[in-house]
């Protein structure tokens, strides 16, 4: 399966391949789309590891955003 990677918000750049292919999976494209998960919501998807979260976080800060309570 092919992913376009270019689909997804350059705050998640720094992203390791599997944790973009968990973000596409899902959906999820900017830091807007990820504030409408739980913290612990991106731990259950495949590929998303423990590094991913500060990428995750700072992308959501960068727009003054947080995770869903």
């Amino acid at each position: 399966m092919d992913f376009d990677y270019a689909t997804l918000s350059p705050a998640f750049g720094k992203l390791s391949k599997p944790a973009k292919r968990a973000l596409i999976n899902s959906g999820t494209f900017s830091p807007t789309d990820l504030a409408k998960w739980g913290r612990g919501d991106g731990a259950k998807l495949h590929g998303m590891g423990p590094s991913a979260f500060p990428i995750l976080m700072a992308a959501l800060q960068a727009e003054s955003l947080d995770f869903n309570s």
